[in-house]
């Protein structure tokens, strides 16, 4: 079974040149993204051309070790590739983490099959897909049931189950997926579906104030089979628990991303209206300074993504949580400090504002990671 594409000529733009990757990065945002940023955010455009050229010049692979052309795994350097396009654009910044965490799925899986046959495409942005771990991650704190079912039978697993919104999907599309297994030993296995399986409907069933662009679809499984060959782990805490940190740091380039851009706004503001915005809380200089800070933590807690201590994971948690909450003060800030020019339909700050609240309840939510912290105190 060939479940991989072959790989494009387009794909080794930056693949021997790491160094050029954040100039290039930042010209594919300019010229090719920028653009289109209106039209994500009102129209619900998808981008796809723009997540292909990003993969090509090498912003999905720096994170995975045997895909990075150093051979190290570089967290910050994805982070940092999903904080320049999250500064113009939170729902591309947004597929980016979802690409990435698809290949931090592959990366980590102990099916060398699988690896062989998708994670350079996966890698490349050659081949798209996304995430479907916010139920899951929501069931294994005790906040929700697992949507997802599954029946072993020969050769590979029936699935069915909904879960209500995935993002980063469409034709040729993956996405890894949680199930439990009933039975005599009853647990809970990862899956890699193929977005063109059959028995699964991709359904858009509600628009969102932001993040339309996005690709997210209601996944409704009707006996899907999925082979032995797209499993991903069994048993999955095992699995969970070594790829965990590294998949909720890769967010911090969203929030990350979004707060640069709205102190720039803020600045841009100061030659006209600085006068009066001094009368205003959480002012440019020192948000950036918190962000700085926030930037130099996150940074420290990628040299060991793998470090399976409480005491880790809590602070990771609580980078995430910082992220979120500095999100909000900044965009909350643009708008005030803006105006009414901030106010414009098409305005920078008011998307702003509504891409925040997004960084502040995407799993893990504000609420979700004080739980976590919680439970982890109570260790």
């Amino acid at each position: 079974m060939s479940i991989g594409q072959s790989k494009s000529t387009a794909e080794v733009t930056d693949m021997d040149c790491p160094v050029a990757l954040p100039h290039t990065i930042e010209q594919i945002t300019a010229d090719q993204l920028a653009p289109l940023t209106v039209r994500i955010d009102r129209e619900g455009y998808y981008p796809r051309a723009v997540l292909h050229a990003l993969g090509a010049a090498g912003a999905y692979r720096q994170h995975l070790a045997s895909q990075n052309p150093t051979g190290q795994l570089d967290l910050s350097g994805a982070i940092d590739a999903m904080s320049v396009v999250s500064r113009e654009c939170l729902s591309t910044g947004f597929m980016m983490w979802c690409q990435d965490a698809l290949g931090w799925y592959l990366e980590n899986s102990e099916n060398t099959v699988l690896q062989a046959e998708l994670l350079a495409s996966v890698a490349s942005g050659e081949v798209l897909g996304g995430t479907a771990l916010s139920n899951p991650m929501k069931y294994f704190s005790g906040i929700e049931p697992l949507h997802l079912q599954a029946q072993q039978v020969e050769g590979g697993y029936l699935i069915n189950g909904t879960l209500p919104w995935v993002s980063h999907l469409g034709p040729g599309h993956y996405f890894g997926a949680i199930c439990r297994i009933q039975g005599e030993t009853p647990r809970e296995i990862m899956l890699l579906v193929p977005c063109a399986q059959e028995g699964l409907d991709l359904k858009q069933l509600a628009h969102f104030i932001a993040m339309e662009g996005t690709g997210t679809f209601s996944c409704q499984f009707h006996d899907v089979f999925i082979p032995d060959v797209l499993l991903l782990a069994d048993p999955v805490q095992p699995f969970l628990a070594r790829i965990k940190a590294g998949f909720v740091l890769l967010q911090a380039g969203m929030a990350l991303g979004l707060i640069d851009a709205c102190i720039e706004l803020m600045r841009d503001v100061e030659g006209v209206l600085g006068h009066v915005n001094c009368y205003l809380d959480d002012r440019p200089d020192e948000l950036a300074d918190e962000v700085d800070e926030l930037r130099m933590q996150v940074s420290a807690l990628t040299s060991d993504p793998f470090d399976s201590s409480n005491d880790y994971l809590s602070d990771v948690m609580q980078a995430r949580l910082s992220g979120s909450e500095l999100a909000l003060r900044a965009a909350h800030a643009a708008m005030l400090h803006t105006g009414a020019r901030g106010y414009l339909i098409d305005a920078p700050a008011q998307r702003k504002l509504r891409e925040a609240y997004f960084v502040a309840i995407v799993t893990p939510a504000i609420k979700h990671l004080r739980k976590e912290l919680d439970m982890l105190a109570s260790d």
